[in-house]
């Protein structure tokens, strides 16, 4: 039976992806480093902000020492704010898709590799932030996904406001990358990709794979946790 549905925010929520990029690059300017298009998504893209400059920092691209990361997350993370406020918009489908949920009673959360202040902004800005319950961030974790941590976290919370409890394989998950998809699963949770960021056949553990969430019933979800 379906009692939660848990969402990646960035690729699933808001087409932000590529703002992240932006802001990452911008920060990387003083150090000579910059990410290509191709390489963040192969390479980058599930990680937290903390765990992509770690990551470039152990590939040998970025030399700085790993205390000096939290300053270059606060340029990310002001540089990201700027182009959130202008140009950032949520993805077609889920609006739609979200008052559907609602509108069934399901609770629903954000399980996100994303800063608290950036997914506060952004669903802020479209208006969306009445419709989640919980909100877990990369500061709330200590592994980043493919790591089940933020997952198991996001339930232990959710579990904490609803009525009746919700077991893992209770939850429904939505993903846009194989690291988000990895982690659900590995949390005992269903997966659904969406194919905001990658091609269908890129994510191959899900368990339904659509274009966009307004493509999804109740039914179908309720169908997944049988």
């Amino acid at each position: 039976m379906l009692k939660a549905v848990i969402f990646d925010f960035d690729g699933v929520i808001t087409d932000s992806e590529v703002l992240h990029l932006r802001a990452f690059n911008r920060s990387l300017v003083p150090f000579g480093v910059e990410i290509t298009t191709k390489d963040y998504y192969q390479n980058y893209l599930g990680f937290s902000d903390f765990d992509c400059y770690k990551a470039l920092i152990e590939h040998g691209l970025l030399k700085v020492d790993e205390p000096e990361i939290p300053e270059i997350i606060k340029e990310k993370s002001r540089i990201y704010e700027q182009l959130a406020r202008t140009e950032g918009r949520t993805i077609e489908g889920v609006h739609e898709f979200l008052k559907m949920l609602d509108g069934n009673h399901i609770p629903m959360a954000i399980c996100s590799g994303s800063l608290l202040v950036e997914i506060e902004l952004m669903l802020d800005e479209a208006k969306l932030r009445h419709f989640f319950t919980t909100i877990v961030s990369a500061e709330q974790v200590k592994q980043g996904k493919p790591h089940p941590e933020g997952f198991l976290l996001t339930l232990r919370k959710l579990n904490e406001i609803c009525q009746s409890p919700i077991a893992a394989n209770e939850c429904v998950v939505i993903e846009d990358s194989q690291w988000g998809l990895k982690a659900g699963k590995a949390a005992g949770m269903h997966v659904i990709a969406v194919t905001t960021s990658y091609d269908a056949d890129q994510l191959p553990i899900a368990e339904r794979i659509v274009d966009r969430l307004n493509e999804l019933t109740i039914n179908d979800l309720h169908q997944l946790c049988m």
